[in-house]
């Protein structure tokens, strides 16, 4: 859930975003499509990982913050210690926390695989080496699987956040404190190739949500499902974590518009609580309806922090925010990341992709569900990894990298549809 705008500022400084106050309707919306669909070659891929994090003697312990916040040292974020210097890792990665205190790290975008493969490698060791030495792990699945989900984060977004979801059920807690995503950041692309890609990019989330799927298990229960991760972020708000509509030939400005038309979630205002007006939007805000007549009017500064409010599968900040994946264990990341990257590297492969995707384009509850138990996923998630596996040569990683990741992706398909 955290919002690490990781590829090169385009959109001006925070400053003048903060002083740019939004006049009506049309002007959100065009600085809502300007913003988080910029036009241009696909040439960087990043990488946000994020970790369960536990006590390695006993993983069903509540983790204790302060052992955390030592072990991190002078990378502990300033949501858990505001007095932190809050430095990267030794390889540009910044470190920050989800509200159960899940570790996330976030890549600086690389622009070749190979190089963002090395920047990881090198950041996850230091990290793992500094929890190792206080005695805490990384967890290797999409949702905690030994502990209840607990907020440990006092931050007032995260606590208006429980408050609001406490009244839907308990996904929302769920998705907050007990998930592990794994996010890919993708260049959205030239302008006569972007709608394609961002089609492509919501497509394939179905069957590589099931190729993909690792948090079954949690707080130490089978809870039945592929991904109980995927499914703990759809008991939220739905407004908030619906597909778009991909088959748009302006998908900027559909989701510009959408921007507008969902409520607030929480609302920043200093030591007040955060909680936000009920079902007041983004487009009442701008024209001062309802309780927005008490509000100063929002700028684009405002408009910036609610797209962090969106829990969609793929998320446009600038470039593709890919969000549908569960968490690998932490040596595994890679493959995924690769698949991904190579289904989108070119248009003929994107084409491909839709047209594999399509009978299963919907499929998002079944992908969570049952994962490759469903046959119908299982064949397209194997003809996705064929086509992939196909293109990993455009990824800029070594040749051994590609075969184990070829045998990786290929053994995991077909095994999975065989076993089916």
């Amino acid at each position: 859930m955290t919002a690490v705008h990781h590829f090169p500022e385009k959109s001006g400084s925070a400053s003048n975003r903060t002083a740019r106050v939004l006049a009506d309707r049309a002007a959100g919306e065009a600085y809502v499509a300007s913003v988080c669909f910029k036009h241009g070659p696909p040439r960087l891929t990043g990488v946000e990982l994020e970790f369960t994090v536990h006590h390695a003697e006993d993983p069903a312990r509540p983790l204790d913050t302060d052992v955390l916040a030592t072990a991190l040292g002078p990378h502990t974020p300033r949501t858990l210690r505001p007095e932190s210097p809050a430095s990267p890792l030794p390889a540009g990665s910044p470190v920050s926390l989800e509200p159960g205190c899940q570790v996330e790290i976030s890549a600086p975008p690389q622009a070749s695989l190979r190089e963002l493969d090395a920047v990881v490698t090198a950041d996850l060791h230091h990290l793992r080496d500094r929890l190792a030495r206080h005695g805490l792990e990384l967890g290797e699945t999409g949702i905690d699987a030994h502990r209840a989900p607990r907020r440990a984060l006092q931050t007032p977004r995260y606590a208006a956040m429980e408050r609001r979801f406490a009244q839907i059920g308990p996904g929302g807690l769920t998705m907050m404190c007990s998930t592990a995503g794994l996010q890919i950041c993708l260049d959205a692309g030239e302008q006569e190739q972007y709608a394609a890609r961002w089609a492509a990019a919501h497509a394939m989330g179905p069957p590589l949500l099931a190729l993909f799927a690792n948090s079954r298990v949690h707080a130490g229960h089978d809870t039945g499902h592929a991904s109980a991760r995927w499914l703990a972020v759809h008991d939220t708000e739905a407004v908030r974590t619906r597909t778009s509509g991909v088959a748009d030939d302006d998908p900027a400005g559909a989701w510009a518009a959408r921007l507008m038309d969902v409520p607030l979630m929480v609302l920043p205002r200093g030591d007040r609580p955060w909680d936000a007006p009920e079902g007041l939007t983004f487009a009442d805000w701008i024209d001062g309806k309802g309780a927005a007549a008490l509000l100063p009017k929002p700028t684009a500064a405002d408009l910036d922090y609610h797209l962090t409010t969106m829990f969609t599968p793929v998320r446009p900040q600038g470039y593709l925010e890919i969000r549908y994946l569960d968490a690998q264990p932490p040596d595994e990341w890679l493959a995924p990341v690769a698949l991904v990257s190579a289904l989108l590297a070119r248009p003929s492969t994107v084409d491909k992709v839709r047209a594999v995707c399509a009978p299963v384009a919907d499929r998002w509850t079944q992908a969570a569900d049952r994962g490759l138990a469903d046959p119908e996923l299982a064949a397209v998630a194997a003809a996705l990894a064929d086509l992939g596996c196909a293109e990993l040569g455009a990824t800029g990683l070594a040749a051994e990298s590609i075969t184990e990741i070829s045998e990786s992706v290929q053994g995991r398909a077909y095994r999975s549809r065989s076993e089916a």
